[in-house]
């Protein structure tokens, strides 16, 4: 017996600037998300699964959970559609490097994803390559996070709870094969969900009295901490520093990006990134 289908299952979002669904979700920031034969792209969004494509300018979402969120506001959100980024794209016209960047991959946004799920999952990335990360990410999710059905019969899983995780013993997360990040996925876990460290509370706090807040997890550095602040915490003056970012960083900006571009560190770092990963060459240059 088929699912009807309704109105609310299928949205139309007009887009205001660049959006690159491909760029956006394979860039490195999240890691639940996975292209399909027919060029659209499938994730899980909170307990929603929602496929996505673009005609032209016009962003399409499709539920494919059973779920009734509203998928204008939840697309809108998480997808940071009602941010000017033409505007910050101008912000960033005062540098070559960087306004190359911008033309290469300006259509990356910033996803607005959960806290809790941006922390866990850079201290899952840590020492690891995007496609070991999202195996880490499916294995988590699959063991501890909530099933969603969908119409056509599969199951997704949720993200798992602080709380769901801090229960866990070392050798009860062994399934999910993260090594040595395990004692700081259920530090983190335990610090959450006693409260210890408040999720809420570091919205509230300046970058860097959050990154220390995030810095008293285990295993939690400088970098983990600015990237789950930037994904997780919406936090655009992050700018974590890899491998890419440190070389491109040293060899045109070693004092740092220009006061303009300070406060959006983060999406100008975004973009850096994908356009370095790209053109290796550039940052071997004398």
């Amino acid at each position: 017996m088929s699912t009807l289908v309704t109105a609310s299952d299928i949205v139309s979002l007009p887009v205001s600037g660049p959006l690159s669904l491909e760029d956006t979700f394979f860039c490195g920031q999240s890691f639940r998300w996975c292209r399909q034969p027919d060029g659209r792209y499938a994730g899980i969004i909170g307990s929603t699964v929602v496929s996505l494509w673009m005609e032209g300018s016009t962003l399409y979402a499709e539920r494919l959970s059973l779920d009734e969120q509203p998928l204008d506001t939840l697309c809108d959100d998480y997808l940071d559609l009602h941010t000017d980024y033409e505007g910050l794209h101008a912000l960033c016209q005062c540098d070559e490097l960087l306004r190359r960047s911008v033309d290469f991959a300006g259509g990356i946004r910033i996803l607005r994803q959960q806290p809790w799920e941006a922390l866990c999952t850079f201290i899952l990335s840590q020492n690891n390559n995007i496609k070991r990360i999202t195996g880490l990410v499916e294995r988590l999710c699959e063991n501890f996070g909530e099933p969603v059905s969908c119409k056509d019969g599969s199951i997704w899983y949720t993200f798992p709870t602080a709380q769901r995780l801090a229960e866990l013993t070392p050798e009860q997360l062994a399934p999910v094969r993260c090594g040595f990040r395990a004692k700081y996925v259920l530090d983190a876990a335990q610090k959450v969900a006693s409260g210890e460290i408040s999720l809420q509370a570091i919205y509230h706090l300046p970058t860097p009295e959050a990154m220390e807040t995030l810095m008293q997890i285990q295993g939690v550095g400088p970098k983990v901490a600015q990237c789950a602040l930037l994904f997780g915490w919406y936090k655009l003056d992050c700018l974590p520093r890899d491998v890419w970012i440190g070389r491109a960083m040293d060899r045109f900006f070693p004092d740092g990006f220009p006061a303009q571009v300070l406060p959006i560190a983060g999406v100008a770092q975004q973009y850096l990134f994908h356009y370095v990963r790209a053109h290796p060459e550039i940052c071997d240059k004398k």
